[in-house]
């Protein structure tokens, strides 16, 4: 896929008006919206998508854990 194709793809969530933790929110749901109508063009299926994403939301979760946990023995 080239930068051009990939931009259909990129939502940005606006920024004015909203607290700096509504805009992470806004950006992760985003992101995740933009995953999903990308992975649909593949033709991915949605238990496939729904699998994919929650592993890695719950990867991303985890490696926090474990470095919180490294730091603080």
């Amino acid at each position: 896929m080239n930068k051009d194709e990939s931009d259909i793809f990129i939502t940005e969530f606006p920024k004015k008006g909203f607290e700096i933790i509504d805009q992470l929110q806004g950006r992760v749901q985003f992101a995740i919206l933009d995953q999903i109508k990308f992975m649909k063009t593949l033709g991915i299926n949605d238990a496939e998508i729904y699998k994919v994403i929650l592993e890695n939301v719950q990867k991303i979760i985890d490696n926090y854990n474990l470095k919180e946990n490294k730091d603080n023995p």
